[in-house]
């Protein structure tokens, strides 16, 4: 957030030590979670007081988000918030902003997705007979890979692709870069009666389909009676915008995020086999990682280790890539959150002190991400322990019974509860 006198960055836990480290004396950190410490949203406000006008890129706000920063804002006495069409970093950034990422898109097999995009959606248009909507407008980008059973690599460890869908009782659009697609994926999208529309398109077709609305529907229509479009309540303010607003957009949770996370049968088959070969590469990373250390005394930096699991990783079959940064860390490294050891400036790995290794893979068939902590030597009392109130937390968390409906906000209690009494203590 800048204003004309101020400038304030707010992270979460994950990213404090970082963003100590890399902001200057022009910035406030404003540390999420903190006892005290505002939210973003309440610092926006707090600078809006008196009349001010809060500005905001509405491609990267969501709906609900810029609805509710909006109240915040009126309520602290500022005027409102106010979509700006052109991202004024992007502004200051000029000709030597890297362009868009362009990697190809690829198809993913039947005898990886268990279930052809014909059926998926049929599956979604049912959903929007139910709701008794004009269309579904998909801008999460995971939910279109899973839909189309496509595959990207436009943003790092993530198999998706910069796009962009509109599904309606009797069309499917994919607005997506076609020179991404090879033929063979044109074809794939023509066989499915899915139509290619250019990227940036969305936003001029959204506001036609909006418009399309009031002429469907009859002008003198009702507004309770017009069939809206639905859009997630992940959505952009400005897709939303496009469309109409409020009175043409309904925001729900997403048909797409809940049919995906039902998964089929060929999907929880491969996401088993996946591990299996992942946890294999595991075992014979952290076995050869022992013998280096203690039997052959070789001296090895976080770095090097990481490499080598990459390379164990990848003689398996069906694999893509990694799914995050591997987190190899020694010692005090090992308590650094998201911590990301970088060549040539990175630490030795220690047998002496604990090592951990938080890591993952891409896989045709599914996702990984495992978490492991090691001692390749005499552990101390306080690293036993330490080590035992996180193996309770776990046992706590793996036995508990509790009502549908609880969140996982509400079960993370049960797994810091011994950390807790031992740091009160």
């Amino acid at each position: 957030m800048v204003t004309h006198e101020r400038a304030a960055l707010a992270t979460d836990g994950r990213y404090f030590n970082q963003a100590a480290k890399q902001l200057d004396s022009n910035w406030l950190l404003l540390k999420q979670g903190l006892q005290d410490v505002p939210t973003w949203q309440e610092w926006s406000a707090e600078q809006s007081e008196g009349g001010k006008v809060v500005g905001v890129d509405p491609t990267i706000i969501t709906a609900p988000d810029a609805r509710k920063l909006a109240e915040k804002i009126k309520k602290r006495g500022g005027q409102d918030l106010v979509a700006i069409e052109d991202n004024l970093v992007d502004l200051v950034w000029g000709s030597s902003r890297p362009p868009r990422p362009s990697e190809p898109v690829k198809v993913l097999g039947q005898q990886f997705a268990g279930k052809d995009v014909k059926t998926k959606l049929e599956d979604l248009r049912k959903d929007l007979e139910k709701k008794k909507s004009s269309g579904f407008i998909v801008s999460m980008l995971d939910e279109i890979a899973w839909l189309f059973n496509l595959r990207g690599n436009d943003i790092p460890y993530n198999p998706v692709f910069f796009s962009y869908a509109a599904i309606t009782p009797t069309t499917a659009t994919l607005y997506v870069d076609d020179s991404k697609l090879s033929s063979d994926s044109k074809t794939y999208l023509a066989d499915n009666v899915v139509s290619i529309r250019q990227y940036e398109k969305i936003f001029d077709d959204s506001e036609a389909l909006g418009q399309s609305l009031g002429a469907a529907n009859g002008q003198s229509e009702p507004e309770a009676k017009i069939k809206k479009f639905l859009v997630s309540t992940k959505t952009s303010w400005a897709l939303k915008r496009s469309l109409g607003g409020e009175t043409k957009v309904e925001e729900v949770r997403s048909p797409i995020g809940d049919a995906k996370a039902m998964k089929n049968e060929t999907e929880l088959d491969g996401m088993r086999a996946c591990h299996i070969r992942d946890g294999a590469a595991l075992i014979e990373y952290f076995a050869w990682l022992e013998h280096q250390l203690t039997v052959e005394k070789v001296v090895m930096d976080e770095v090097t280790a990481a490499d080598k699991l990459d390379e164990l990783r990848s003689k398996h079959k069906h694999f893509v890539g990694l799914s995050f940064d591997t987190i190899s860390s020694t010692g005090a490294n090992a308590a650094v959150i998201h911590y990301k050891p970088e060549r040539g400036n990175c630490s030795v790995i220690d047998p002496k002190a604990v090592y951990l290794c938080d890591s993952g893979a891409q896989y045709f068939d599914g996702t990984t991400d495992t978490t492991r902590t090691l001692h390749f030597g005499e552990p101390t009392a306080m690293e036993r322990k330490a080590y035992t109130l996180v193996l309770k937390g776990n046992i706590a968390l793996d036995v508990a019974i509790f009502p549908k409906g609880t969140s996982g906000f509400a079960l993370d209690t049960l797994a810091r509860q011994f950390l807790w009494v031992r740091s009160l203590s």
